[in-house]
């Protein structure tokens, strides 16, 4: 089974690095980071970069797609080199799953129309826009789509899918072996837990974003 990572410049590391962690250790796959060109392609703060080892021609046929979000998903929503590999990866895929606003990248392929997805909690009315019906679900299943909420809920993802592909018992030797046992300091990891203010002040100066 070969599991590819799509890469863009000004991506959200952990979005990709969070399936990589745990769908990555899916038994006898290949996890292959895959960009428009290959080489270093850095995240949105621009100090830290994740090889890409092949271009997506490279990959046309991966069993499980992964698409992360970040600020640089803005301009790939017209990248027609993307959105084209996307549909034609998508053909053939087992499965085709997303982090954050990765899955608007899905939706602007076409690829979430009627479905239900989640996204980042300040883009799930921009996911309606593309035809999706937004859920604010952790992760969300329809069908072969599988779209994860923001950043972290990645992790979760891959967890979830790794359980669905080689079962429970191996996912739950993925989650203790790399301690995945939040316990975060706060109840704010939600537009429904956190301070209103806090809410409204990241809604004010979000990026949307990502029109």
């Amino acid at each position: 089974m070969q599991i590819a990572i799509v890469l863009y410049d000004r991506f959200t590391a952990l979005d990709a690095v969070g399936p990589y962690e745990t769908l990555g250790r899916l038994p006898g796959a290949e996890t292959v980071f895959v960009a428009e060109r290959t080489g270093p392609v850095r995240n949105e703060t621009g100090n830290l970069a994740l090889t890409a080892d092949r271009t997506l021609d490279q990959v046309p046929h991966p069993d499980i797609v992964v698409v992360p979000g970040g600020p640089g998903q803005t301009p790939q929503m017209e990248n027609r080199v993307l959105l084209d590999w996307l549909r034609a990866a998508d053909t053939t895929s087992t499965w085709t799953t997303s982090v954050c606003t990765g899955s608007l990248l899905l939706a602007a392929a076409g690829l979430l129309d009627g479905r239900r997805a989640t996204s980042h909690w300040l883009a799930l009315d921009t996911l309606k826009e593309f035809g999706a019906e937004p859920t604010g679900e952790r992760v969300v299943f329809d069908g072969k789509y599988v779209t994860a909420a923001g950043v972290s809920s990645g992790i979760d993802m891959g967890l979830h899918l790794l359980g669905r592909i080689a079962g429970d018992e191996h996912a739950q030797a993925v989650q203790l072996l790399t301690e995945y046992d939040p316990q975060p300091p706060y109840d704010a990891g939600s537009p429904r837990k956190a301070p209103a203010h806090l809410v409204e002040e990241l809604r004010g100066r979000s990026r949307f974003i990502l029109r």
